[in-house]
């Protein structure tokens, strides 16, 4: 296909909206960093900032191409775009409008995001050497084959499953993953008397204003057109956040008699995974029903995970992975082909064959990060412990593993 057939406006857009997606990281690291305590504030934040290098890397010298090019039994790609091979000016297989420069770019800075959600999950103890090794296997061993599956040509893409901008892919993995580490890290150890709360609630409403900022981009921008569609997916991913935040705010409120900004806006991230798989596929008034069930559920898994004495220490499996599995479930029962022409008629226009395949997809996805994870930390651990010593967690990892010190004063 010639190069005429690029559509500028088209491009602008998609690039505009690879560098909100990258933005998210260093929000995510702010709203991580904000949650911890004092101690450990670098190190979250490093775990975030290095997933931008390490993970750049890996999809420019083949996680891309497994990803995108080719299929072998519709699991993975091949090594045609290895090292960015055949990548650049021309149209993208994938969007003809928009260069592959552009499509690689903005599939990349979904594969960074990704891995650095699940940290929220372990803070405070884990080696960072062993997080690095994390990063690489995990990359390679869930996430590039997820995203195959669902959108590099497939078996599940093949099948009919969809993801608007990353309901399973990003959300529903890091979840799991999450959970997973949960339970091969342990919990984290307290100091008697040591505080547990937030050290700095501002840096996590600023890591929240970067996020859903960049939202618009995560989930507008997989139009991967200046469109209707990105209009439709951008609205829906106002609507949603805004209601899943007063559906939190209203049950904390409710439950501990006065109105949280943290617990509002946890629920603001939950509603916008939650309608990540939704947004290019559902119609405007749904956005508003997705915001308070995904509010309601988050707000539910962080209670189970309280009553199961589970430490996913900043809510990593409530946000993402219920919200992302809830999500990803809803497109089949809202979505509608008036609003995608591309996507599928869901329970209530169609029939209920969509929910059927999303609802089984969505536990496959789960159920394979949830071990894969499980496997990879096991793998790790028998070599060298992925959790710091006793001592270096009650020092704090800032100090100990980096340092350094995020604050000058006592």
């Amino acid at each position: 296909m010639p190069i005429a057939a690029i559509v500028p406006g088209d491009t602008a857009f998609v690039l505009i909206s690879a560098a909100l997606v990258a933005l998210m990281t260093p929000g995510l690291a702010f709203f991580y960093g904000g949650l911890v305590r004092r101690k450990n504030f670098l190190s979250i934040m490093m775990q975030s900032f290095i997933s931008m290098g390490v993970v750049t890397a890996i999809w420019v010298a083949f996680g891309y191409s497994l990803s995108f090019s080719g299929d072998i039994w519709g699991v993975i790609g091949n090594f045609d775009w290895a090292g960015l091979n055949d990548v650049g000016e021309g149209p993208s297989p994938w969007a003809p409008n928009i260069p592959s420069g552009a499509h690689f770019i903005f599939q990349e800075m979904f594969a960074i995001l990704t891995p650095a959600l699940i940290t929220g999950a372990f803070a405070d103890r884990v080696n960072f050497k062993s997080y690095l090794k994390f990063l690489v296997l995990w990359s390679v061993v869930v996430y590039v084959p997820f995203t195959h599956w669902i959108w590099g040509g497939g078996f599940l893409q093949q099948w009919g499953v969809l993801d608007f901008a990353g309901g399973l892919t990003v959300h529903t993995s890091a979840g799991m993953a999450a959970l997973a580490s949960v339970f091969v890290v342990g919990k984290r150890r307290f100091l008697p008397g040591e505080r547990r709360l937030p050290h700095n609630v501002a840096f996590v409403a600023l890591g929240t204003g970067l996020l859903w900022f960049g939202w618009f981009g995560f989930n507008g921008g997989s139009a991967l057109a200046a469109n209707g569609l990105a209009a439709q997916a951008f609205v829906n991913t106002d609507i949603a956040g805004s209601i899943a935040m007063v559906t939190w705010l209203a049950l904390t409120w409710w439950r501990h008699g006065k109105p949280s900004l943290v617990g509002a806006l946890t629920g603001a991230v939950a509603g916008l995974a939650c309608v990540t798989p939704c947004a290019g596929y559902v119609p405007t008034w749904s956005a508003f029903i997705i915001g308070v069930l995904a509010g309601a559920a988050g707000y539910g898994a962080v209670w189970f995970k309280e009553k199961m004495d589970w430490d996913d220490a900043l809510d990593v499996w409530a946000c993402h992975g219920v919200g992302g599995i809830l999500g990803s479930i809803l497109v089949g029962v809202f979505a509608t082909t008036a609003i995608n022409p591309a996507g599928a008629d869901g329970l209530i226009t169609g029939s209920g064959i969509l929910l059927g395949k999303q609802t089984a997809a969505t536990f496959l996805i789960a159920g394979y990060a949830f071990l894969a994870t499980w496997i990879i930390l096991k793998a790790l651990n028998a070599f060298s412990p992925v959790r710091v010593p006793d001592q270096v967690e009650q020092n704090g990892l800032d100090a100990e593993l980096h340092g350094e010190a995020a604050y000058t004063f006592d």
